[in-house]
């Protein structure tokens, strides 16, 4: 017979049965995302510090950049008459050049690049890529291709020429989301497929100019360059419907997008619903970016570069919503800024200097990349 082992009393233990290990604790997924919570009744929030102290920053210089914005011009009002015209208390010349010919452009400006911005954090999330912008997978250039065939193939007015980009977003989303998917979706096969759709309806576009007339063409170019030029409340209302509608449904979706960057199967062990929540935010992204583009055309670039610079600001460890939303705003209000003024008194549309922003971020990539010896 075999001794028996000692115990830490240095008396003889008697054989037993060995026990079952406990089974390991899921964590709470609240506990994952640290930062500050927030009580408003019985809903609780967590919001991570880093990132909120850089929405406040963004909010700041969106404000900054509103009041600037509102008075600059051929009529030069000053900030405080900017403040006080949009209080009602300016005189009868700034509260007609503040509130009726420059505000209603900088209000569709902010919600369309908060759209932007919000809808590209959500597919560079759910892609785990920086690329999955929906201007590089092929859902604005589908929203184009709805929009051309309302103005070169039907004739149609401006709510159904906003109707056909809706409605060709989605129909180009749900596309390559079923072409994409193979027991899950992942984010390389979304946007390798995207980029495959984006050239063919491309392809598309070019055809449909061609064919069309020559006024019919020059209009259509016009709207495919994305502008804001002549834009007032008639665009603002039901973008701005149909993105308050849509903002909270992303934010509450939030907290699982944060658990299913750490992979499906980490974020099915805690609970999360991922191919539920995952078709409920793309569709969500979707009609983001499609209203954006139905609003001011498709504008590239500020999807895709709105979430990685306010990652970069809050030094988060994924990408974060609010912020993203607030920094395509952001982005958008300066691009018009400088689309009004650069070569004044002829107004560049935003596309343009969108564009060129999104080159000069791409330039600094690279360079960081290869500074960082990453390429």
């Amino acid at each position: 017979m075999s001794p028996l082992p000692d115990s830490p009393s240095g008396t003889l233990l008697p054989p037993s049965a060995p026990r079952a290990l406990p089974a390991p604790a899921v964590p709470d997924p609240a506990r994952l995302v640290p930062g500050l919570r927030i009580r408003l009744g019985a809903l609780q929030l967590r919001v991570a510090r880093r990132p909120l102290v850089a929405g406040c920053g963004l909010a700041l210089a969106l404000l900054t950049v509103a009041v600037v914005t509102l008075g600059t011009g051929d009529f030069q009002v000053s900030p405080v008459d900017v403040v006080k015209a949009l209080a009602g208390q300016g005189t009868a010349a700034t509260d007609y050049v503040v509130n009726s010919l420059r505000l209603p452009r900088l209000a569709v400006g902010l919600i369309v690049g908060a759209a932007l911005g919000l809808s590209g954090a959500v597919f560079q999330s759910l892609a785990r890529n920086p690329l999955g912008s929906p201007d590089l997978i092929g859902f604005e250039t589908g929203a184009a291709t709805g929009a051309l065939l309302q103005i070169l193939v039907f004739g149609g007015g401006p709510f159904a020429v906003a109707l056909g980009a809706v409605g060709g977003g989605f129909a180009t989303a749900l596309t390559v989301y079923l072409l994409a998917y193979r027991r899950g979706v992942q984010g390389y096969r979304l946007i390798v497929v995207g980029i495959a759709a984006g050239a063919l309806l491309s392809s598309v576009n070019a055809y449909l100019m061609i064919e069309a007339s020559i006024d019919e063409a020059q209009a259509a170019a016009v709207w495919l360059t994305g502008s804001l030029n002549g834009h007032g409340w008639d665009q603002f209302g039901p973008a701005a419907l149909a993105i308050g509608l849509l903002l909270p449904a992303v934010l509450l979706l939030g907290r699982h997008l944060r658990l299913m960057e750490a992979g499906d199967d980490a974020a099915k062990a805690l609970g999360v619903p991922v191919e539920r929540s995952r078709a409920l935010l793309v569709v969500s992204a979707v009609l983001l970016s499609a209203v954006a583009t139905a609003s001011a055309g498709p504008i590239s670039f500020v999807a895709l570069a709105a979430p990685q610079l306010a990652r970069r600001l809050g030094r988060a460890a994924g990408v974060s919503l609010l912020p993203s939303a607030l920094m395509g705003a952001l982005l958008l209000c300066l691009s018009d800024l400088a689309a009004q003024r650069v070569v004044a008194p002829i107004q560049l549309p935003v596309g343009i200097m969108t564009a060129a922003i999104g080159g000069l971020y791409l330039v600094w990539l690279l360079l960081h990349v290869w500074r960082s010896g990453r390429l």
